[in-house]
């Protein structure tokens, strides 16, 4: 009964640093350094570098597919809420034009692929015992 709480409590938590890192990720998806040549959108690759490393943290630390899902949940479900208009009208991922692909929409697959992939990879010690 123990183990069972204390997992559930690692899902609870895991969820909540997912929520936490979501709110980031989600708002400095759209940050972009201005060159005088270019424009780099940093706040898309440090968000989705920053999502991907924490998946498999929380995967690789909790030896659990469980926790990395719950964190890639809370990523999710912030994001969803944060897409939306606020109560004030005002929004955080403002949708592209016709033709164009924004950061937001990358940032809005990227999260969903990148939980698909961590909770999906096979766990490194049954690889090892059956070869």
């Amino acid at each position: 009964m123990g183990s069972s709480l204390v997992r559930v409590a690692t899902w609870g938590v895991a969820f909540v640093i997912g929520a936490v890192f979501g709110v980031a990720g989600t708002i400095g998806q759209a940050a972009v350094w201005e060159l005088p040549f270019a424009a780099l959108p940093v706040g898309i690759v440090v968000a989705v570098v920053g999502a991907a490393a924490l998946l498999l943290a929380v995967r690789a630390l909790t030896a659990d597919r469980w926790a990395a899902l719950a964190t890639g949940m809370g990523i999710m479900l912030v994001t969803l809420v944060f897409s939306g208009r606020g109560p004030g009208g005002s929004i955080v991922v403002p949708a592209p034009a016709a033709d164009e692909v924004s950061t937001g929409v990358i940032w809005t697959l990227a999260v969903p692929i990148l939980v698909a992939l961590v909770v999906a990879w096979p766990t490194a010690s049954r690889a090892r015992t059956t070869n």
